[in-house]
């Protein structure tokens, strides 16, 4: 049952999340990237320690529902953005077609659920399998694109880079049509 207190463990660690993304994304646009990467990685273990805390503890509350999806929305649109405008220094950048299919899916998804909250049911956007796996890898090859951008380009990372980039859009896809499937069913239910 959700907590009725928004003052929560989870959401207290929410929040330090949104509040991380402006001291990234300076970091990130004027070069300095072992800062921008510790920030980033920050903020991930705060999205990783909010689920744990609010299962273990039952702090599940209708604001950490809203403020959880929203705050890695709100980081990873900051570091596709970013990454992709090959910001200062920037030896490892995200492909720009890459960021531009992780946010348009991110806004069709966001856009959809909110035009369409008084039809549908709730379990028509809770993350799936299928989305948490995109997210991981998401989250996974910006980490490595911020830590390849701090260490500075070496040959090595040439096979990782592309790859990685092809398995994130293939993820997206997939991912995002998992989800139009799925509130498709629901709207016909």
């Amino acid at each position: 049952m959700p907590s009725t207190s928004p003052l929560t463990i989870p959401n207290a660690l929410t929040l330090l999340r949104i509040l991380a993304v402006p001291f990234f994304a300076i970091a990130l646009w004027y070069g300095h990237h072992w800062q921008a990467f510790f920030i980033f990685a920050g903020a991930a273990i705060t999205d990783l320690l909010d689920g744990l805390i609010a299962r273990a503890l039952d702090q599940r509350s209708d604001l950490g529902a809203i403020l959880d999806p929203a705050a890695d929305k709100l980081l990873m649109t900051t570091a596709f953005i970013l990454m992709a405008w090959q910001t200062h220094g920037m030896t490892a950048p995200i492909p720009v077609w890459v960021a531009i299919l992780a946010i348009t899916r991110d806004l069709v998804i966001s856009f959809y659920a909110f035009a369409s909250v008084d039809r549908l049911s709730d379990s028509t956007f809770k993350p799936s399998l299928m989305g948490k796996l995109s997210t991981a890898m998401q989250l996974i090859a910006v980490s490595l694109g911020l830590f390849f951008n701090a260490v500075g380009y070496r040959p090595w990372m040439d096979p990782f880079l592309p790859e990685m980039y092809w398995l994130v859009a293939a993820l997206v896809l997939a991912s995002g049509i998992h989800y139009f499937m799925r509130a498709i069913r629901s709207a016909q239910a």
